[in-house]
């Protein structure tokens, strides 16, 4: 049977940067295909490709047994090619059933609108992935999950043949998963085929039939999934082996820096949050999706003030208003969603990292591009940054890139309490790694960390303490070598074991 997508020898340079070096990929009918690698190993460029958005230097592309010249997005489109990305691409002002529409239906001049047909079409579409979402909803006023599932539900509404998903459950819920997976497969059973990237890899076991991996630009192999293991993909993805990507804290908390005492915010549900954190203590806060984990730090921060409690820090207690007076204070907040509230893409890396210390790097508001340009290689250097310079846009970084500089910016304020939102969602095995030893190294210089994340093995793995959110209030502090089990208890509202009492 003849592949549904086949590329062969694809190479792509940006200025002196070589992004992909003679990379070969084909996709069958009736196949899910993973991609992994790296942050910057090539996989976005690659799937640029596919989808149109850029041209290779040399290499052919072939799709439905024929060879395809000055490929773009629109032709992509018309041959059955879907893209899913890690961030929807919505329209927030138009509500669900018009973003159906402007998705599915062609452009034209003048007709009658059948709005009842529209809605019927977007419920069915959401139907058949069981997701439960009014079509006359606002984009914006949707969770990143929902939207997430609007984006999947226009790529199965258009009957693509070929479907790039890119980090598709990112902010999904474990329920919406699995929703999404049965999609996927009953995609595959119709013939279709999927192309698959994801830095989970209990995922690529589950779904995928078939695993390429990529590194520095490079294809280092494709294999049936039924023949590696995670460590043998780890070890092709990082070019060496990482024995424990999440060792347990090391050393003893300190002094207390941060005490929160019947905190609460009518505004976003946060609700008597009682906590303390100490220096060079790693806390986790988990519990499940719309628990309160991320309004409780934006609080903190200042973005949603707190209406009740009290904070003190070291002993003194505190007003915190805006995020201007949580920096004041120390307070600095890595935010989750790391396109919209994290980065600036348009703006160069050194730009970026020096924006939330302007008076401190800029006194009596001079500019000095050498000052900025230094602090930047600093924590380009300390970081491993991988970019053409202080002077490359951030949209030039990938993702995982783009998380160390979001990183950088608040530390370059020089905190002594840091709130990370999912700090290592999207990256993959070894950036996570890399952020994991970050993240414990300032610890171990005093600082306090809140550390929140969806991957229960990230919260097991780097907490010294971790406190259980559900309906906007903690409901549990477990010591830092409890189980899953014990965790998703506390979170599902169920009763403690009596031996952990």
């Amino acid at each position: 049977m003849a592949p549904l997508l086949q590329l062969d020898s694809i190479t792509k340079s940006f200025d002196a940067v070589r992004a992909l070096k003679h990379v070969s990929f084909d996709l069958q009918p009736g196949e899910v295909h993973a991609l992994l690698g790296e942050n910057g190993a090539g996989k976005s460029t690659l799937i640029k490709i596919i989808s149109g958005a850029h041209q290779p230097d040399d290499g052919s592309l072939t799709i439905l047994g024929k060879p395809v010249r000055h490929f773009t997005p629109a032709t992509a489109r018309r041959l059955g090619v879907a893209c899913i990305y890690q961030q929807p691409a919505l329209f927030p002002d138009l509500t669900v059933t018009e973003n159906v529409a402007l998705r599915l239906e062609p452009a034209s001049g003048f007709r009658r609108v059948d709005w009842s047909t529209r809605r019927i079409r977007a419920a069915e579409m959401l139907r058949q992935l069981g997701a439960d979402i009014n079509v006359d909803a606002e984009i914006r006023g949707l969770s990143m999950p929902e939207q997430q599932l609007v984006e999947i539900a226009c790529a199965f509404g258009s009957g693509a043949r070929i479907l790039l998903m890119d980090e598709p459950t990112a902010s999904l819920t474990q329920t919406e998963q699995v929703l999404l997976f049965a999609a996927v497969r009953a995609l595959r059973d119709r013939g279709a085929g999927v192309i698959y990237i994801s830095h989970r890899l209990e995922e690529i076991f589950a779904l995928a039939d078939r695993v390429t991996v990529l590194r520095d630009g490079e294809s280092v192999g494709t294999s049936a999934v039924s023949e590696v293991t995670e460590s043998s993909l780890i070890q092709q993805m990082v070019g060496r082996a990482l024995t424990q990507t999440s060792p347990p804290p090391a050393g003893k908390p300190g002094a207390r820096k941060l005490s929160l005492q019947g905190l609460g915010c009518a505004a976003s549900g946060v609700r008597k949050v009682s906590l303390d954190l100490h220096a060079g203590e790693i806390v986790g806060l988990a519990g499940l999706v719309g628990a309160g984990r991320t309004e409780l730090a934006q609080t903190l921060f200042g973005i949603t003030p707190a209406d009740s409690g009290v904070i003190l820090l070291q002993g003194e207690r505190i007003e915190i208003g805006s995020p201007a007076q949580a920096v004041a204070h120390g307070i600095a907040l890595l935010p989750e969603d790391r396109r919209r509230h994290g980065i600036v893409l348009e703006m160069s890396v050194a730009a970026n990292i020096s924006m939330a210390c302007h008076r401190r790097l800029f006194p009596r508001a001079w500019l000095r591009p050498a000052a900025e340009r230094s602090l930047a290689l600093g924590f380009m250097r300390d970081l491993s940054v991988r970019a053409a310079g202080p002077e490359a846009p951030a949209s030039s970084l990938s993702g995982g890139n783009q998380q160390k500089v979001a990183l950088a910016r608040w530390l370059a304020t020089k905190p002594e309490v840091l709130l990370l939102d999912e700090p290592t969602q999207g990256v993959d095995v070894g950036a996570k790694a890399e952020i994991h030893k970050l993240i414990r190294a300032l610890a171990g210089a005093g600082m306090a960390v809140l550390l929140i994340s969806s991957d229960l093995p990230e919260i097991l793995g780097m907490s010294h303490r971790i406190a259980v959110m559900r309906g906007g209030s903690i409901v549990r502090v477990l010591p830092g070598n409890s189980t899953a089990q014990e965790v998703m208890s506390a979170a599902l509202g169920q009763p403690l074991a009596p031996d952990r009492l």
